[in-house]
């Protein structure tokens, strides 16, 4: 099937559909490069992607294309995925993590970002709010910060005492090797940036009144904290880095190739294959004579106002 262009020309149903695509993506990439006027001068001398827009958008176009088979061969082998993002505030993980699951089917992939630990998860075991968002089979989660908040945030802004501490470090690599014992796949990802550039991205977010929710107190208190942070990044890479589950570090100062690196790395963690699917053959609709549509009031329609 063919559409009519404003040209004369027509175009493909496929065609007009991976334009759509394109579009939800140039959306995005409109988002992030939006300057606030106050910050216009000092961006000027940002460095630039080298990157260009073709190149990325064919390139994470064709990523996620293979993410969908990932995801088709997670659930055909009955495998568990478990991706941990990690670093700095600002650093890129949710953009990352948005176009990760941008294709993929939401009800077999799903991103857990848990709150602050309530009162009563306070007494628990420290890894058991964790526990019940772990993958079963066919199933893959991205955990947008996971349990090494221990580690980072809580270690750094007091939450957690030195024993308390030393007791996650001492956990974790077995409760990871558990993890990888009963079958799940856990990779493990760190997202770094310069200290010029978290600065740039929290003073856009600043000036920005559609980003401004994206700071919080915790996030300003990281940038005066940044050397603890840095320590307490560099004994958790020396004291969990485990062959059971390595880190991998993406660099994320340039937005776009830590996507597609991290994305190209991941696909890399599974030896999947295509699955073969049965040809879908769209069945013709029934009409019933004695079927007669009824009209609806207008006052139930949206306005068409574009």
């Amino acid at each position: 099937m063919t559409a009519p262009t404003h040209d004369g020309q027509s175009r493909s149903w496929l065609e007009i559909e991976l334009e759509d695509d394109l579009d939800e993506e140039l959306e995005q990439a409109i988002d992030d490069a939006r300057v606030p006027p106050e910050l216009r001068a000092l961006l000027a001398n940002r460095k630039k992607s080298t990157l260009d827009r073709n190149t990325y958008f064919s390139e994470l176009m064709r990523l996620q294309s293979e993410l969908v088979k990932l995801q088709d061969w997670v659930q055909h082998k009955g495998l568990k995925l478990v991706v941990l993002f990690e670093g700095r505030d600002s650093a890129g993980k949710g953009g990352a993590i948005k176009r990760i699951t941008q294709r993929v089917n939401p009800r077999t992939c799903r991103v857990v970002a848990l709150p602050a630990p309530s009162d009563r998860e306070r007494t628990q075991w420290y890894f058991q709010r964790y526990v019940p968002h772990l993958p079963a089979a066919g199933e893959i989660v991205l955990f947008d910060r996971s349990w090494y908040n221990r580690a980072g945030v809580e270690r750094v802004m007091g939450f957690a005492s030195e024993a308390q501490v030393e007791d996650f470090f001492r956990d974790v690599p077995e409760f990871e090797r558990m993890l990888v014992r009963s079958g799940v796949i856990l990779v493990k990802y760190w997202f770094s940036i310069t200290d010029e550039e978290q600065q740039l991205r929290f003073l856009m977010r600043i000036h920005d009144p559609i980003k401004q929710w994206k700071l919080s107190p915790m996030d300003l208190q990281s940038r005066v904290r940044w050397e603890q942070y840095t320590k307490a990044k560099e004994e958790m890479f020396e004291r969990t880095n485990i062959p059971e589950a390595p880190w991998h570090i993406v660099e994320g100062n340039d937005k776009k190739r830590a996507r597609l690196n991290l994305i190209s790395h991941l696909l890399s963690q599974v030896q999947y294959q295509e699955v073969p699917h049965e040809e879908i053959t769209l069945p013709e609709r029934v009409f019933n004579p004695d079927y007669e549509r009824r009209t609806l009031p207008p006052e139930l329609y949206v306005p068409a106002r574009y």
